[in-house]
């Protein structure tokens, strides 16, 4: 099966993400879509799509992605990510940022978890970290279990 993991990230954690389920997939090639045109979908069986997510939006990139893209989308087996430091209300984020069709066609999208960098972050992201965490340092909530979970329902 060949895949492309394209994704959008601010700080790194959905390209790290990325990187994690690529080393599952024999073969996948990885895309950073700040980087420019992706290489041709029709080349690819399976496509996956991740992004960062921040106040319940996803990333600018992958929405025009998934918009100018959507007919191949359809056409592909599909799994979207999102990662961020949250973890509830998925379902509805999921619902907000992806048009139903493509949602409904995703055999996989799921939340895998994200990070927090202080040395990434501006003043207010470390502030309001602090207060809902109460910490101040680096934070990973990256599930390796979720993520091959993930992998796995794509290769089924």
């Amino acid at each position: 099966m060949k895949t492309i993991i394209v994704y959008a990230t601010k700080y790194g954690a959905a390209g790290e993400i990325a990187q994690r389920i690529a080393k599952k997939i024999e073969g996948a090639v990885i895309h950073d879509l700040k980087q420019g045109s992706v290489p041709d979908l029709a080349a690819f069986d399976c496509v996956i799509i991740g992004t960062s997510v921040y106040a319940g939006t996803i990333r600018k990139e992958a929405k025009i992605f998934v918009s100018q893209n959507a007919d191949i989308l359809l056409q592909k087996k599909l799994g979207l990510f999102i990662s961020g430091m949250g973890g509830s209300g998925e379902k509805a984020c999921f619902e907000k940022n992806f048009p139903t069709d493509v949602l409904q066609a995703a055999k996989a999208a799921n939340f895998l978890g994200g990070i927090f960098d202080p040395v990434k972050a501006n003043f207010m992201e470390r502030f309001i970290m602090k207060i809902v965490t109460k910490q101040s340092g680096y934070l990973s909530n990256i599930s390796d279990s979720k993520i091959e979970r993930f992998v796995e329902i794509l290769k089924s």
